[in-house]
Protein backbone atom coordinates (compact mmCIF):
# COMPACT_ATOMS: atom_id res chain seq x y z
CA UNK A 1 0.00 0.00 0.00
CA UNK A 2 1.46 3.58 -1.05
CA UNK A 3 1.55 6.55 1.47
CA UNK A 4 2.20 9.74 -0.34
CA UNK A 5 3.36 12.71 1.53
CA UNK A 6 3.48 16.31 0.37
CA UNK A 7 5.82 18.46 2.07
CA UNK A 8 8.45 21.12 2.14
CA UNK A 9 12.06 20.87 3.07
CA UNK A 10 11.36 24.56 5.35
CA UNK A 11 7.99 23.32 6.74
CA UNK A 12 8.84 22.12 10.36
CA UNK A 13 5.20 20.49 10.99
CA UNK A 14 6.46 18.66 7.85
CA UNK A 15 9.51 17.20 9.87
CA UNK A 16 7.18 16.56 12.98
CA UNK A 17 4.86 14.73 11.00
CA UNK A 18 7.35 12.55 9.45
CA UNK A 19 7.77 11.72 12.53
CA UNK A 20 4.90 10.99 13.80
CA UNK A 21 3.71 8.56 10.84
CA UNK A 22 7.65 6.79 11.38
CA UNK A 23 6.10 6.30 14.83
CA UNK A 24 3.02 5.01 13.48
CA UNK A 25 4.64 2.67 11.08
CA UNK A 26 6.92 1.14 14.03
CA UNK A 27 3.94 -0.57 15.40
CA UNK A 28 2.59 -1.50 12.26
CA UNK A 29 2.80 -5.53 11.51
CA UNK A 30 2.71 -4.96 8.40
CA UNK A 31 4.72 -1.76 7.79
CA UNK A 32 7.09 -3.51 5.36
CA UNK A 33 4.65 -3.62 3.02
CA UNK A 34 4.17 -0.58 2.91
CA UNK A 35 5.75 2.12 0.23
CA UNK A 36 6.58 5.57 1.27
CA UNK A 37 6.82 8.32 -1.84
CA UNK A 38 7.68 11.63 -0.90
CA UNK A 39 5.97 14.50 -3.41
CA UNK A 40 7.22 17.85 -3.69
CA UNK A 41 5.18 21.06 -2.41
CA UNK A 42 6.99 24.42 -1.94
CA UNK A 43 5.42 27.18 0.50
CA UNK A 44 6.73 29.91 -1.12
CA UNK A 45 7.96 29.23 -4.85
CA UNK A 46 8.84 32.47 -5.48
CA UNK A 47 11.27 32.62 -1.92
CA UNK A 48 14.60 34.56 -2.43
CA UNK A 49 17.80 32.71 -0.95
CA UNK A 50 19.25 34.50 1.30
CA UNK A 51 22.04 33.52 3.80
CA UNK A 52 22.46 36.60 5.78
CA UNK A 53 18.93 36.18 6.85
CA UNK A 54 17.87 33.53 9.34
CA UNK A 55 14.89 32.09 9.88
CA UNK A 56 13.63 33.97 12.75
CA UNK A 57 14.14 37.45 11.44
CA UNK A 58 12.98 36.61 8.03
CA UNK A 59 9.40 35.88 9.92
CA UNK A 60 9.54 38.91 11.58
CA UNK A 61 9.58 40.93 8.74
CA UNK A 62 7.24 39.23 6.52
CA UNK A 63 4.66 38.16 8.89
CA UNK A 64 5.21 41.97 10.75
CA UNK A 65 5.76 40.25 14.19
CA UNK A 66 7.75 41.91 16.68
CA UNK A 67 11.07 39.70 17.78
CA UNK A 68 9.77 38.70 21.08
CA UNK A 69 6.38 36.93 19.15
CA UNK A 70 8.23 35.85 16.69
CA UNK A 71 10.50 33.86 19.27
CA UNK A 72 7.65 33.18 21.34
CA UNK A 73 6.06 31.31 18.14
CA UNK A 74 9.00 29.52 17.02
CA UNK A 75 9.93 28.25 20.71
CA UNK A 76 6.34 26.30 20.78
CA UNK A 77 7.33 24.92 17.72
CA UNK A 78 10.94 23.83 19.00
CA UNK A 79 9.36 22.13 21.72
CA UNK A 80 7.01 20.27 20.06
CA UNK A 81 9.46 18.96 17.70
CA UNK A 82 11.26 18.38 21.04
CA UNK A 83 8.11 15.75 22.00
CA UNK A 84 9.38 13.76 18.51
CA UNK A 85 13.16 13.41 19.16
CA UNK A 86 14.09 16.38 16.70
CA UNK A 87 15.87 19.36 17.68
CA UNK A 88 15.23 22.53 15.99
CA UNK A 89 17.52 25.94 15.78
CA UNK A 90 15.77 28.49 14.08
CA UNK A 91 18.17 31.22 15.06
CA UNK A 92 20.65 29.42 12.44
CA UNK A 93 18.00 28.03 10.15
CA UNK A 94 19.34 29.61 6.40
CA UNK A 95 16.51 31.30 4.48
CA UNK A 96 16.51 29.63 1.54
CA UNK A 97 14.01 28.82 -1.84
CA UNK A 98 13.62 24.68 -1.95
CA UNK A 99 13.26 24.13 -5.72
CA UNK A 100 16.91 22.79 -6.13
CA UNK A 101 16.31 20.70 -2.77
CA UNK A 102 13.27 18.81 -4.32
CA UNK A 103 14.68 18.08 -7.94
CA UNK A 104 17.60 17.00 -5.86
CA UNK A 105 14.99 14.52 -3.72
CA UNK A 106 13.34 13.24 -7.55
CA UNK A 107 17.14 12.37 -8.69
CA UNK A 108 17.45 10.40 -4.79
CA UNK A 109 14.08 9.00 -5.63
CA UNK A 110 15.41 7.65 -8.93
CA UNK A 111 17.67 5.45 -6.91
CA UNK A 112 15.88 4.52 -4.33
CA UNK A 113 16.75 6.85 -2.25
CA UNK A 114 14.06 9.42 -1.63
CA UNK A 115 13.32 9.04 1.87
CA UNK A 116 17.15 9.69 3.18
CA UNK A 117 17.47 12.29 1.05
CA UNK A 118 14.47 13.89 2.58
CA UNK A 119 15.54 13.41 6.06
CA UNK A 120 18.95 14.44 5.18
CA UNK A 121 17.98 18.26 3.97
CA UNK A 122 15.49 18.21 6.78
CA UNK A 123 17.95 17.71 9.33
CA UNK A 124 20.61 20.16 7.71
CA UNK A 125 17.85 22.96 7.32
CA UNK A 126 16.39 22.48 11.09
CA UNK A 127 19.26 21.45 13.15
CA UNK A 128 22.86 22.02 11.18
CA UNK A 129 21.87 25.73 9.64
CA UNK A 130 23.29 24.99 6.38
CA UNK A 131 22.14 26.84 3.10
CA UNK A 132 19.96 24.13 1.37
CA UNK A 133 19.67 25.66 -1.93
CA UNK A 134 23.74 26.04 -2.26
CA UNK A 135 25.01 23.51 -4.87
CA UNK A 136 27.86 22.93 -2.99
CA UNK A 137 25.68 21.87 0.35
CA UNK A 138 23.48 20.15 -1.73
CA UNK A 139 26.38 17.67 -3.49
CA UNK A 140 27.89 17.21 -0.39
CA UNK A 141 24.46 15.93 1.58
CA UNK A 142 23.92 13.79 -1.64
CA UNK A 143 27.14 12.61 -1.66
CA UNK A 144 26.37 11.26 1.95
CA UNK A 145 23.53 9.17 1.73
CA UNK A 146 25.51 7.16 -1.23
CA UNK A 147 24.81 9.20 -4.37
CA UNK A 148 27.12 10.11 -6.98
CA UNK A 149 29.05 13.49 -7.02
CA UNK A 150 28.58 13.60 -10.91
CA UNK A 151 25.29 13.16 -11.27
CA UNK A 152 24.13 15.16 -8.56
CA UNK A 153 26.10 18.00 -10.07
CA UNK A 154 24.67 17.12 -13.10
CA UNK A 155 20.90 17.90 -11.84
CA UNK A 156 21.80 20.53 -10.44
CA UNK A 157 23.43 22.20 -13.02
CA UNK A 158 20.83 21.47 -15.16
CA UNK A 159 16.73 22.06 -15.44
CA UNK A 160 16.10 18.11 -14.62
CA UNK A 161 13.29 17.46 -12.28
CA UNK A 162 11.63 20.54 -12.46
CA UNK A 163 8.86 19.20 -14.52
CA UNK A 164 8.71 16.52 -11.54
CA UNK A 165 8.88 19.32 -9.29
CA UNK A 166 6.21 21.29 -10.95
CA UNK A 167 3.97 18.19 -11.69
CA UNK A 168 3.90 17.49 -7.80
CA UNK A 169 2.44 20.68 -7.18
CA UNK A 170 0.23 20.42 -9.84
CA UNK A 171 -1.22 17.44 -8.56
CA UNK A 172 -1.58 18.88 -4.92
CA UNK A 173 -3.52 21.87 -6.31
CA UNK A 174 -5.62 19.34 -8.14
CA UNK A 175 -6.68 17.18 -4.92
CA UNK A 176 -7.49 20.29 -2.85
CA UNK A 177 -4.17 20.52 -1.01
CA UNK A 178 -3.55 23.74 1.02
CA UNK A 179 -1.19 23.42 3.50
CA UNK A 180 1.96 20.62 4.17
CA UNK A 181 2.43 18.49 5.51
CA UNK A 182 -0.63 16.52 3.65
CA UNK A 183 -0.55 12.43 3.76
CA UNK A 184 -2.62 10.55 1.33
CA UNK A 185 -3.23 6.73 1.99
CA UNK A 186 -3.91 4.72 -0.68
CA UNK A 187 -5.15 7.73 -2.32
CA UNK A 188 -8.37 6.89 -0.31
CA UNK A 189 -7.99 8.70 2.80
CA UNK A 190 -5.38 12.00 4.06
CA UNK A 191 -4.10 13.60 7.17
CA UNK A 192 -3.18 17.18 6.98
CA UNK A 193 -0.86 18.61 9.08
CA UNK A 194 0.80 17.15 11.77
CA UNK A 195 -2.08 15.60 13.81
CA UNK A 196 -2.09 13.87 17.28
CA UNK A 197 -0.37 10.13 17.06
CA UNK A 198 -3.94 7.93 17.23
CA UNK A 199 -4.59 9.95 14.03
CA UNK A 200 -2.06 8.22 12.28
CA UNK A 201 -2.47 4.99 13.91
CA UNK A 202 -6.44 4.89 13.43
CA UNK A 203 -6.08 6.17 9.97
CA UNK A 204 -3.15 3.92 9.03
CA UNK A 205 -4.95 1.05 10.06
CA UNK A 206 -8.40 1.78 8.39
CA UNK A 207 -6.99 2.40 5.12
CA UNK A 208 -4.98 -1.25 5.59
CA UNK A 209 -7.89 -2.95 6.34
CA UNK A 210 -9.23 -1.51 3.18
CA UNK A 211 -6.62 -2.02 1.14
CA UNK A 212 -6.80 -5.93 2.26
CA UNK A 213 -10.04 -6.45 1.36
CA UNK A 214 -10.29 -5.02 -1.92
CA UNK A 215 -7.24 -7.28 -3.08
CA UNK A 216 -9.31 -10.22 -1.55
CA UNK A 217 -12.55 -9.05 -3.31
CA UNK A 218 -10.45 -9.02 -6.68
CA UNK A 219 -8.66 -12.43 -5.69
CA UNK A 220 -5.40 -11.01 -4.82
CA UNK A 221 -3.59 -12.86 -1.93
CA UNK A 222 -1.16 -10.68 0.17
CA UNK A 223 1.62 -12.99 0.57
CA UNK A 224 3.85 -13.49 3.59
CA UNK A 225 7.37 -15.20 2.74
CA UNK A 226 8.84 -17.87 4.49
CA UNK A 227 10.85 -20.75 4.05
CA UNK A 228 8.93 -23.02 0.96
CA UNK A 229 9.58 -26.30 -1.37
CA UNK A 230 9.34 -25.26 -4.75
CA UNK A 231 7.57 -26.88 -7.55
CA UNK A 232 10.51 -28.70 -8.84
CA UNK A 233 11.98 -30.14 -5.72
CA UNK A 234 14.18 -27.62 -4.13
CA UNK A 235 13.50 -26.58 -0.39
Amino acid sequence: MKIEIWSDVVCPFCYIGKRKLEKALSNFPNKGDIEIEWKSFQLNPDQKTNPSLNTIEYLATSKGWTMEQTREITSNVVEMAKTEGLEFDFDNAVVANTKNAHRLIHHAKSHGKGGEMKERLLSAYFSEGKNIDDAATLTSLGKEIGLADAEIKRVLESNQYEEEVELDSYESRQMGVRGVPFFVLDRKYAISGAQPDEVFTQTLEKSWNEYLEERKAHGILTETSGDTCEVDGDC
